[in-house]
C-alpha cells in the first residue's frame, strides 16, 4: 500500500472491478480509455496481465480511479511507464497529481528507476497539465499513435520524468 498526501494506492483486486468499470464507462474517461463493450472484462484483463501492476486509487475510503505501471525489460533501455484514470467527480482536487507523484516516488525509490514515461493523447490537455505539475516533460508527438473509437488515428504525446525532476 502506498500513501500520498490525499490518496492511498493499493493493489487492485477483483472486488474493485465494478467500481473501476463504472468509472471507465463515464464519457469523460471512456473517451481516453475505451475497452470495448465489456469494460468489466477489460479491467479484469488489466488485473490479470503479468507485465502490469494496477493500483486502485482511494480517497476518503472510496475508489476514485486506477493507476498502473509496467517495466521495460531490456536493461539497456530500463524505465517504467505508467497510466491512470480518475473518476470525473474526483477531478479538480489534485488527486490525480497526488497519485502520479506517489507512484513515481515509489518507482524511483523502491524499484530504482531513473526514468518514467507516460503517453497521453495529445488532445488530453487536462492529463498533460497534471503530469507536467509532477515534473513530466514533453519529449515529442507520437503521430497517429492510437486509434480512436471512430476509427481515426489520434496523436499521442510522449512525456518523461527523470528521477531528479520529480516535484514534491
Amino acid at each position: 500500500m502506498l500513501r500520498g498526501r490525499s490518496v492511498t494506492l493499493r493493489p487492485a483486486t477483483d472486488a474493485d472491478v465494478p467500481a473501476l468499470a463504472a468509472i471507465r464507462a463515464s464519457p469523460e474517461v471512456r473517451r481516453w480509455w475505451r475497452g470495448g463493450d465489456d469494460l468489466a472484462a477489460a479491467v479484469r484483463a488489466d488485473l490479470a496481465a503479468e507485465d502490469l501492476t494496477v493500483y486502485a486509487i482511494e480517497h476518503d475510503g472510496r475508489v476514485v480511479g486506477a493507476i498502473q505501471w509496467y517495466a521495460e525489460p531490456d536493461p539497456e533501455y530500463r524505465h517504467a511507464g505508467m497510466d491512470l484514470f480518475l473518476d470525473p467527480e474526483a477531478r479538480g482536487a489534485g488527486l490525480g497529481g497526488d497519485a502520479i507523484r506517489t507512484l513515481a516516488r515509489h518507482l524511483i525509490d523502491a524499484h530504482g528507476f531513473h526514468r518514467l514515461v507516460i503517453d497521453p493523447a495529445a488532445a488530453n490537455t487536462a492529463a498533460i497539465r497534471a503530469y507536467a505539475k509532477v515534473g513530466f516533460r514533453p519529449v515529442g508527438v507520437l503521430r497517429r499513435y492510437e486509434r480512436a473509437e471512430d476509427g481515426t488515428w489520434q496523436d499521442g504525446l510522449l512525456m518523461d520524468l527523470l528521477a531528479e525532476d520529480l516535484s514534491d
